[in-house]
């Protein structure tokens, strides 16, 4: 169902590699209204998902006291923040043992400043906007829980569908090839299978493109990448339209069973299925 051998996605395949850390200096100076030069100014910090819980994040970098944690989503999710604020604390523990930073110490630590930002392009129009997790803080009729919050997590939202925030686009080139791609395949698949909509957009990208080359050069990569996340997605949608007809508990821990199989990662398992976490991790150890 879904080719586990590609866990890349194509957004952290362009901006994610220490060998293209000048694309990826140009997205955060794009992002941050920023006009930093030199490519090695960045440490590129991204956390592998075997790490920590399944999860893994895009694309985390540090620009001098910076702390940039970068994700690309073609759903969009609400639920960001509270998964921002799971990766940050494991990146921060990194940060803080690769640093030998003591935590139990009189001094205060100095610790970069975390910046936290989700590129969207999904299917639905949605605009920027600012997610925070204090919205997640209700009671189960929905209403806002009536006190403040010792912990506050805010997520930028920002819309990279081509077209959308052209002056960011204007800023950084391989992020506007990179959206104009997307669109690209999604046209075609309207028409044909998804491997022919993928073969079909890189031949139509511009000769002058920068990712053109790579893109190419990685022709069988690029197209699985393409195809697991374009059937995940599917495959996400099949699963919540299943949940809503089961209207079960027993029919959500199914879900989450089928999801595990797949191997996908434990924090989506939890946000599709409904599970809670602690459910999910007992579900996982019976699969062994």
């Amino acid at each position: 169902m879904i080719n586990r051998e590609y866990k890349d996605r194509l957004f952290s395949f362009i901006f994610g590699s220490p060998e293209r850390k000048d694309w990826t200096l140009s997205l955060y100076n794009a992002v941050n209204g920023s006009s930093y030069t030199n490519p090695e100014d960045i440490k590129i910090i991204t956390i592998d998902d075997v790490l920590y819980m399944s999860m893994k994040n895009d694309l985390a970098l540090l620009v001098t006291d910076i702390a940039n944690m970068y994700e690309q989503q073609s759903t969009y999710n609400p639920n960001m923040p509270v998964r921002k604020l799971m990766y940050a604390a494991r990146l921060y523990d990194k940060y803080i043992h690769m640093n030998k930073l003591n935590i139990y110490s009189t001094k205060q630590v100095r610790l970069p400043v975390p910046k936290l930002v989700t590129f969207y392009n999904g299917k639905e129009d949605k605009d920027d906007r600012i997610l925070e997790l204090k919205d997640a803080f209700k009671t189960e009729d929905g209403q806002q829980v009536d006190a403040e919050s010792d912990i506050q997590v805010r997520v930028r939202m920002i819309n990279i569908n081509y077209g959308k925030n052209k002056e960011l686009m204007r800023a950084c080139k391989p992020l506007e090839e990179y959206a104009w791609f997307i669109e690209e395949i999604r046209r075609n698949n309207k028409s044909m299978e998804i491997e022919a909509a993928v073969d079909k957009a890189l031949d139509a990208m511009p000769e002058d493109f920068k990712l053109k080359q790579l893109l190419i050069a990685n022709k069988a990569e690029v197209r699985q990448m393409c195809i697991t996340e374009y059937n995940e997605a599917e495959t996400m949608a099949q699963f919540k339209e299943e949940g809503r007809e089961e209207g079960r508990e027993e029919g959500k821990e199914e879900n989450a069973l089928t999801m595990l199989r797949d191997n996908l990662a434990l924090d989506k398992v939890a946000l599709y299925s409904g599970v809670p976490m602690f459910r999910i991790l007992e579900l996982q150890k019976t699969l062994r």
